[in-house]
């Protein structure tokens, strides 16, 4: 990847990735604000703000905004995370200016009207509503406060009907105004491009923007309490579980074994949760694993949606699958395979515009620097199979594990001691 960066006088930083080749521009606006930011009461404001911005400006209106964009063919989206917000778009490369006003334009100067405000808060109620009738979307929010009780990590992005009803202009703003400073906002660009011409450009439009003070969170400690067990009663036709060991944060140099362990378990078709679960019992249609690291703290999960009228016998095997990666080294065809596969989707990935920039982008808010992939490919390749069994050991804990499950057969406390004893297996 040819990649330059520099810092703007201000504090905002400009990454660029140039391809020559390509006929497009995938940039973004990145600020490290997320849910993890939030007070309690102010719970899903990250989200309601990444909204808003789109609703329009004091020089454009919400259709302007699309219009500038869509009608050149381009396309806009944007999201919030726990601990970055990131607003971006992809367009030919001879409209990238125009785009850039467009985002620049929101980032700096939102309307923020009460109507839409109003407006926005009905939309996002909806969301809300949506997510509470999808059951794999409940357990999975359950699972996350059962990992942090108590804590930021633990509440979920989009907020709760209650903490936004609270929400009007001015808390918005004064969270707005006090968390998009430059000191935590990067731009990221990927495609056909000049890296002076977009740091000139940038500077031209928010160069002028001030504010040192950045936002803080925090941390997650040994004080902040996990909950092992929290089911739910719900009538549907499958039980949901949602399995979560919470691990340590990004940083930490085990996380390239992990990534492998991941894939091992159940990341894809080939995994051995994949191919157990569902292959050989037919127990579930869907059953992955999935790895989710913040700055401190991350969490390893496991999620299925089961037969209930077997879910028991699933959740033994589930935890059979995760054992056997404490007890001896994967043999060396599954370790290669697994490290071809992260590989090979590393590669094809930076293929696109639109991942290249998220690498950027990710690289900057994650690490505070980009890391070429050639860097990870090598770290990946010196795992070794001793490795994955010794982080297994250490990470694969019950004392560490909680386990979310919504079923229409629920029986209280005898399923809580009935599941409890499970999962004392790890």
């Amino acid at each position: 990847m040819d990649v330059q960066e520099e810092k703007l006088p201000n504090g905002i930083r400009v990454i660029t990735s140039c391809l020559p080749k390509v006929q497009s521009v995938t940039f973004g606006i990145w600020v490290g604000i997320g849910a993890r930011y939030e007070h309690r009461k102010l719970s899903g404001i990250s989200h309601f703000i990444e909204h808003l911005l789109f609703k329009g400006t004091s020089q454009r209106s919400a259709r302007d905004i699309s219009r500038e964009i869509e009608g050149y063919g381009g396309y806009l989206n944007a999201f919030t995370q726990e601990e970055s917000t990131c607003y971006y778009a992809r367009v030919a490369s001879d409209h990238l200016w125009r785009a850039l006003d467009v985002l620049a334009d929101m980032y700096l100067d939102p309307k923020l009207e009460p109507s839409e405000i109003k407006k926005e808060r009905g939309v996002i109620v909806e969301e809300i509503m949506m997510y509470k009738d999808q059951p794999q979307q409940v357990v999975q929010d359950l699972l996350t406060e059962a990992l942090w009780k108590n804590h930021s990590l633990g509440r979920p992005i989009i907020g709760t009907t209650e903490t936004l009803s609270k929400m009007d202009r001015s808390v918005i703003k004064k969270f707005k105004d006090e968390s998009y400073l430059p000191g935590n906002t990067v731009f990221a660009f990927a495609g056909n491009l000049e890296h002076e011409q977009c740091v000139r450009r940038v500077e031209h439009l928010v160069g002028s923007k001030r504010g040192k003070r950045v936002p803080k969170y925090k941390p997650v400690s040994s004080a902040v309490l996990q909950e092992q067990m929290v089911l739910m009663k719900k009538d549907i036709e499958q039980t949901h579980m949602a399995m979560g060991i919470r691990i340590f944060g990004r940083h930490d140099k085990r996380r390239y074994a992990l990534r492998l362990l991941n894939v091992i378990l159940g990341e894809n078709m080939s995994s051995r949760l994949f191919q157990v679960v569902r292959e050989k019992y037919g127990l579930a249609y869907a059953v992955h694993s999935s790895v989710h690291l913040f700055k401190e703290s991350g969490a390893l999960v496991v999620s299925a949606g089961l037969d209930r009228k077997r879910t028991r016998k699933a959740v033994e095997i589930i935890i059979r699958e995760i054992t056997r990666l404490t007890e001896q080294p994967v043999g060396s065809r599954e370790l290669k395979m697994a490290k071809e596969y992260v590989i090979g989707q590393l590669k094809l990935g930076l293929e696109s515009t639109i991942h290249q920039m998220m690498w950027l982008g990710d690289n900057l808010m994650s690490y505070g620097k980009f890391m070429q992939p050639e860097d990870v490919i090598d770290s990946i390749a010196q795992v070794s199979a001793d490795d994955i069994c010794r982080l297994s050991r250490q990470i694969i804990r019950n004392t560490r594990t909680s386990l979310a499950m919504i079923s229409p057969d629920i029986d209280g406390e005898g399923d809580e001691k009935k599941y409890l004893s499970i999962l004392k297996e790890l």
